[in-house]
């Protein structure tokens, strides 16, 4: 082999804005040190390293040592540190200025503690849209990296991926490398051999090319079973040195080093994509489904499966409400922020707090809680709150500088951006978000003086991933989280739970999870129908939707009419039914306080009686912990705990967020209380998630033709 074949390694570390402490103190000792530390030990080995910024500020902080090492891999030019967005946001995702400064503050973090500007940027999630060349150009940000999904997309051939090319849009460029699904795979999962071999192959079919691979850092320590492989059996050590041996036909090369010494083989114009396991998650449940069963089908036709993959990242917005109604929330501080009056910027004062909203919008749009696959977070409450508490205290810090901004207004708009409109209800106390086209529920439900939103819950859905679990659990073919044995796997290859039975709260809601849904049922249903979710309510007047008849700064009327089965008698016509919601806001002392008063009325008496229950969804996080508590006349209940407690009050507490809610009911039979639990996967397993509590309050009317029977609800939320 004439000219020398290049390996150009990208390893990626990242935790999310609001992650727990000793989760990244965890990851630290076990991958991020140890993976430095081998590095050390082999100098001959170059690649390039990518730190998101909350990581870069937890390990100033925690270990500011780590920094003096990196510092001298980096001086001797072993290490190249690459930027992106300093709080690891989808750049497409973000509004145009925000992907600039997001940028420049990575970029500026970096050349101040590693004393140069990175010359390369790390997409988060690999998600590339044709706009990005141009952004990242404007940013000074000269190359990147994406998968080789992304260039099968684009119809590259396999044999055209071992060099990089040059994307571009309106006239400026940006270089991107094509990272080798092969790599991803067999580093470090497979033995070094094998990788070498790999890599052997690729050198003499493509002499004078390059191989890259842009992956997790996590993958080596974090991973389940990759600590023991990679450091204690030396599997990293191992693989190094196999590098450093093989120099004379294999040079290991930072992305820059590479690209310094190289052109590029031609330009790629590439479709928007992600890495192939992104796409998959990304697509609905069915259509991901329907995607396996063609790639099953194919398997024997690797040109024809280079060309199957799912969805965009952004398809992640229609899956999950509960994300896109966060990311619209995002964009809508955002804005606002970028319309604050200039007059008002220009004491040292205001400047300072704005700057402060900037930074709260910028670490909101960390990308973790927007979506779910095994890494995603959308399904962990803890980064969604933290999302949710910089957007509001973004919000409060705009509003102190917008004019009428302190007033009580309410606003009729898109919040969410489907095509229907919400009434977004705010004061310095509070901000609700009513959706009429939702069964007239409260889809959000912001404690501004404490930054905490209530209702931040997760719709329980069939994921595709429920089978193999049910699979599993039916044969017995799987292993609890943190068992020992067997053969490293890489994440996606593997049926591991962290508890016992797991299948069994395989629940599925018919509603999204907002307060103040109104369900009509059968009086002989009881609580259990209710936490097994068979009560079988009304879907009109529970989901439907509800007509805005009038709406002012803090109330608004809404009403649906339609027909009630559950009310006719057997083989009779169903009455007509009114249901009227009349919501109204209020500040309090110390607090607010929603209310929200329903008015039945039917045409005719019901021939079978029914109940009427007015739902709560809360969500205070952590449900064993003692300092959140449900009062039952038997003492405070962990937020875990099911069942009925009389009325008219119940009262719940967050002692971490200093928040007490008391629900009112005036006239209520009884209060019905059950966990919201969803199962999910992650990096370490299926695991169950609590995501907050469905607390009914039921009645038991007794209906007259034409007459109105009425029922209130109120929240009142206080601080403390």
């Amino acid at each position: 082999m004439s000219a020398k074949f290049h390996l150009v390694l990208l390893i990626h570390a990242h935790q999310p804005s609001g992650n727990f402490e000793h989760v990244l103190e965890r990851c630290y000792q076990q991958s991020y040190l140890p993976f430095l530390e081998c590095l050390e030990r082999h100098p001959g080995v170059h690649l390039g390293l990518h730190f998101s910024g909350p990581l870069l500020e937890f390990i100033e902080k925690e270990h500011g040592e780590y920094f003096g090492r990196l510092r001298a891999l980096v001086k001797r030019g072993q290490v190249e540190i690459v930027g992106g967005g300093f709080f690891e946001p989808i750049l497409v995702a973000i509004p145009p200025a925000d992907q600039q400064e997001q940028i420049r503050r990575m970029g500026k973090y970096l050349e101040e503690h590693f004393g140069k500007r990175p010359a390369g940027a790390w997409l988060a999630e690999r998600v590339w849209e044709p706009q990005l060349a141009s952004a990242l150009a404007e940013a000074g940000i000269a190359y990147t990296l994406v998968d080789d999904v992304h260039f099968h997309a684009a119809g590259f051939e396999p044999g055209e991926l071992f060099g990089d090319y040059v994307a571009e849009e309106l006239g400026r460029t940006v270089r991107v490398l094509p990272g080798l699904k092969n790599l991803r795979y067999l580093i470090p999962f497979r033995g070094v051999e094998e990788t070498v071999a790999f890599l052997r192959e690729s050198a003499e079919a493509h002499p004078g090319g390059m191989a890259a691979m842009g992956d997790d850092c996590e993958k080596f320590g974090v991973w389940p079973g990759t600590h023991k492989h990679c450091y204690t059996d030396g599997w990293l050590d191992k693989f190094f040195a196999a590098l450093e041996d093989n120099r004379e036909w294999l040079v290991s090369a930072a992305p820059g080093e590479y690209l310094d010494s190289h052109v590029a083989l031609g330009r790629a114009d590439l479709p928007a994509a992600s890495y192939t396991e992104m796409m998959e998650w990304a697509l609905p449940t069915a259509a991901r489904e329907r995607l396996h069963a063609a790639q099953k089908e194919f398997r024997e036709r690797p040109d024809v499966l280079a060309l199957l993959r799912g969805g965009t990242w952004r398809g992640f917005f229609r899956k999950y409400a509960e994300g896109n109604l966060l990311h619209k929330k995002m964009l809508r501080v955002a804005a606002r922020l970028a319309a604050v009056p200039e007059r008002r910027t220009g004491t040292r004062g205001a400047a300072q707090d704005l700057a402060r909203a900037r930074t709260h919008v910028l670490r909101a749009q960390c990308n973790d809680a927007y979506w779910h696959g095994i890494f995603g977070g959308l399904y962990a409450p803890h980064l969604r709150t933290m999302l949710w508490r910089e957007l509001i205290q973004a919000e409060n810090i705009v509003d102190r500088h917008t004019p009428g901004g302190s007033l009580p207004r309410a606003e009729q708009v898109d919040f969410d951006a489907d095509g229907a409109e919400e009434v977004v209800f705010s004061a310095p106390e509070y901000q609700g978000v009513l959706k009429p086209s939702d069964g007239g529920t409260l889809a959000a439900m912001d404690f501004r003086p404490a930054a905490v939103t209530l209702v931040n819950s997760m719709m329980r859905r069939r994921e595709e991933y429920h089978e193999r679990l049910r699979d599993a659990a039916q044969s017995g073919a799987y292993a609890l989280a943190g068992a020992s044995g067997g053969e490293v796997a890489s994440i996606h290859d593997r049926v591991q739970v962290k508890e016992e039975g797991l299948d069994r709260y395989l629940l599925y809601d018919r509603w999204a999870r907002h307060g103040f849904r109104v369900l009509l049922f059968d009086a002989g249903r009881t609580i259990e129908d209710y936490a097994a979710l068979r009560l079988d309510e009304n879907e009109s007047f529970a989901g439907g939707s509800y007509t805005l008849r009038k709406a002012d700064k803090n109330t608004a009327e809404i009403f649906r009419e339609d027909v009630l089965p559950l009310a006719a008698k057997e083989g009779g016509e169903a009455p007509l039914v009114t249901l009227a919601k009349w919501f109204s806001f209020a500040s309090s002392p110390r607090g607010c306080e929603v209310s929200c008063e329903i008015r039945l009325k039917l045409k005719e008496t019901p021939a079978r009686p029914f109940a009427v229950g007015i739902e709560s969804v809360i969500n205070l996080l952590a449900p064993g912990e003692i300092d959140r508590s449900i009062e039952s006349p038997e003492g405070k209940q962990l937020l875990r705990w099911k069942g009925m407690l009389r009325g008219p009050i119940l009262r719940m507490e967050d002692g971490w967020q200093k928040v007490r809610v008391a629900l009112h009911a005036p006239a209520v039979k009884e209060f019905w209380v059950a966990p919201i639990e969803t199962v999910s996967e992650s990096e370490e397993g299926f695991e169950r998630v609590y995501q907050g509590s469905q607390i009914l309050a039921v009645w038991e009317p007794k209906f007259s033709a034409h007459k109105v029977w009425a029922a209130q609800l109120i929240w009142r939320i206080e601080g403390f």
